[in-house]
């Protein structure tokens, strides 16, 4: 039977339906990876519920050579940026290796500058051996969420869990393979958007973003003065 209505206030009211979801995960001492922009003030609530580190997963996609809307993969920040492609794609749109090596680089840099415009010189959080847990406010088609859960797991965390409030099921069931679990509050039929699910679906903006990044390491430095 198809859920109407609005599901969310806005994103934090979100976050915090989605931290009683994953309360389980508390005692792993789990790192919360936000897809920014939107999936940071999510990412948030949970990590400040779950007594939990945060941190940004950057993805940047590769755009076939001469139509760089047409995405052939994706520069996934982490431990070590890593390259999630589409080879037989790559081939058909005569993406070869000087390109892709061309393109990783780019994209690469694009990723370090982006992380030092939210996070500035603070290093990433490790991924290897941790449980850690992957949050958007939302998917739609699961392509960006796709590249970002394969880009984390080649960072070998323990146990790698994907955590939104929203998104269709089909998108949701089509992740399963690229997690070890995945938490979805709602799952509407018919779908239409993610903002469709929120009474407040404002753009979440870069300062939204920072500061938040900033309030989450006060936060967890106080509870962990150790580091």
């Amino acid at each position: 039977m198809p859920t109407r209505g609005v599901l969310f206030g806005n994103r934090r009211e979100a976050g915090q339906k989605l931290a009683l979801a994953l309360s389980g995960f508390a005692s792993r001492s789990p790192l919360i990876l936000a897809l920014p922009r939107g999936g940071v003030p999510v990412a948030y609530e949970i990590a400040l519920a779950l007594d939990a580190a945060l941190d940004l997963l950057l993805v940047r996609k590769v755009g076939a050579p001469g139509h760089e809307e047409l995405g052939i993969g994706a520069v996934v920040d982490g431990d070590e940026p890593q390259l999630v492609l589409n080879e037989d794609l790559a081939r058909m749109v005569g993406a070869g290796p000087d390109y892709i090596r061309a393109e990783v680089q780019r994209q690469t840099a694009e990723l370090e500058r982006r992380r030092q415009a939210y996070l500035g010189n603070r290093e990433a959080h490790r991924i290897n051996g941790r449980t850690v847990i992957v949050v958007d406010d939302g998917i739609a088609t699961g392509g960006t969420m796709r590249a970002a859960l394969r880009g984390a797991r080649c960072s070998q965390p323990s146990r790698l869990v994907l955590a939104v409030p929203v998104a269709p099921r089909d998108a949701i069931e089509s992740l399963r393979a690229d997690c070890d679990e995945a938490v979805c509050l709602e799952t509407p039929d018919p779908f239409h958007a993610v903002g469709a699910w929120y009474a407040d679906f404002t753009q979440t903006n870069d300062d939204e973003v920072r500061t938040l990044l900033d309030q989450a390491g006060r936060n967890f430095a106080t509870t962990h003065p150790e580091g």
